[in-house]
């Protein structure tokens, strides 16, 4: 299969702070790379590179000064890039020698973003459900080789490959791309992405339900006194609006999405973040009896799961690795299993069910089928959403045979993750031939972000490293 993008537009660079010279660029890609005479889309791109001052300029066609690309591939799935000023690989990465290109994946930040209004224009559930099965990482991976060739076509052929730095969601995608297409890659860093190769969404949640109850754990053994105040703030949202919840600006809040913000405790500061949104609402009742409009306002800010509508519709399609695999809301049967997520079962009596000491669990990285009814812009979308989670036919994401042979050098952090458990990194990690990783117990999922000089440290000693 040949992969064909089209350059349609490149602004000329534009120094943004950081001393960083900015483009942004407009590619044209066929949505089915296999049909590419079949409908188009539009992918959205920013290049960053260290603003410098030649002592002799050089001739604007003289391609041998041009600095190897690196490709950040996001986490998610469903969310866009950065801007470059705002992005930790500008500051740990440029000076190495790299030309940053932040591309936003398809159906996200300005790349043929989806939404439950563009979505319509597509056509009714069936039509959508067909548009949406090809943005999982396989087509990620056919855009970014598309681009790659479009960019690097007559560039000198040592500076033809380039590097990818995948972070979570990105990780994976990376993983597909060493599997598929290595012959584009120079190197790959991976963080927080070695996820299993060869397991489903039922299996996966199956291993980190028990990792979110961990941090449940860590949770009320910091804030004891949340275990009452949590259990409150539910009982009052049943109260005030029943199994259907109360108004919020985008939606209804009801017990089980209250819960869904335990999505925050795989990150650094997570469990603050938390306590801090229960001591608001607690702050609330105990001086006007319902939550004001500010602290309804600041818990829908929290998690907007409608300003990323790809990651609810595609979230337990991203885990199935090959064809026989479906999603079928992996998460809520798993989760119903437990008797520590009560609040999942449809005849749960309620917080005062539980005894005083026993805590309301949150759950983590899980989607749900009620967050199609407790979500605004997504309560359209539950037919759609439907038909993607009864869906089997997936194309194989992994090739274990290729990765066993890889040639890539990749750079690996496992953390002490939430979100993909570390024992599961280690077994992949050995499917990976010559891998080299680093491992940590006291960074979580997005200390790409958050503990930065750590990471990129790390990370670029196992590069720099060449001792046999």
């Amino acid at each position: 299969m040949t992969f064909i993008a089209r350059l349609l537009s490149k602004t000329k660079p534009v120094l943004v702070p950081g001393k960083l010279l900015v483009s942004e660029l407009w590619f044209e890609v066929p949505l089915d790379h296999s049909k590419p005479d079949g409908k188009k889309i539009k992918l959205f791109a920013r290049t960053a590179t260290k603003y410098e001052r030649p002592v002799v300029p050089l001739p604007a066609d003289d391609k041998s000064w041009q600095k190897p690309y690196l490709l950040y591939l996001q986490g998610g799935p469903g969310f866009g890039n950065p801007a470059p000023q705002d992005s930790t690989l500008s500051t740990y990465m440029l000076d190495r020698g790299y030309e940053l290109l932040l591309l936003d994946y398809r159906g996200v930040g300005f790349s043929c973003p989806v939404s439950a209004s563009t979505l319509k224009e597509v056509g009714g559930p069936k039509e959508q459900a067909e548009y949406l099965k090809h943005f999982r990482a396989d087509n990620i991976v056919r855009d970014s080789e598309a681009v790659r060739k479009c960019l690097t076509k007559d560039y000198p052929p040592e500076k033809q490959k380039w590097s990818i730095f995948g972070q979570s969601f990105g990780g994976m995608t990376a993983l597909t791309y060493l599997s598929f297409h290595p012959a584009g890659l120079r190197e790959a860093f991976i963080t927080g992405g070695l996820v299993a190769l060869d397991k489903g969404p039922e299996e996966v949640y199956s291993i980190t339900y028990p990792r979110v109850l961990e941090r449940n754990k860590d949770y009320y053994a910091k804030y004891p006194q949340d275990i009452a105040a949590v259990k409150e703030v539910a009982a009052k949202i049943i109260e005030l609006g029943g199994e259907d919840g109360i108004p919020i600006p985008a939606g209804r809040l009801t017990v089980p999405r209250l819960m869904t913000i335990g999505l925050n405790f795989g990150m650094d500061g997570g469990i603050d973040l938390v306590h801090n949104m229960i001591l608001k609402m607690k702050a609330d009742l105990d001086q006007f009896g319902v939550f004001t409009k500010a602290s309804l306002s600041k818990f829908n800010q929290m998690i907007d799961w409608d300003s990323a509508p790809i990651y609810i519709l595609l979230h337990e399609p991203c885990w199935c690795y090959g064809p026989g695999v479906a999603g079928k809301w992996a998460a809520e049967r798993v989760g119903k299993s437990l008797d520590t997520f009560q609040w999942l079962q449809a005849d749960w009596a309620g917080p005062e069910s539980l005894k005083e000491d026993e805590p309301l669990c949150f759950a983590g990285e899980m989607t749900y089928p009620f967050l199609l009814d407790t979500c605004e812009d997504l309560s359209g979308l539950k037919e759609t959403a439907q038909i993607l989670a009864e869906f089997d036919e997936w194309p194989s994401l992994y090739d274990e045979a290729q990765l066993q042979e890889n040639k890539v050098p990749v750079y690996a952090a496992i953390y002490n993750d939430m979100y993909v458990d570390p024992d599961t990194s280690r077994v992949t990690a050995r499917k990976v031939k010559g891998i080299k990783t680093w491992e940590t117990n006291v960074h979580y999922h997005g200390a790409v972000r958050q503990k930065p000089q750590d990471v990129f440290r790390e990370l670029l000693n196992l590069r720099d490293d060449t001792i046999d």
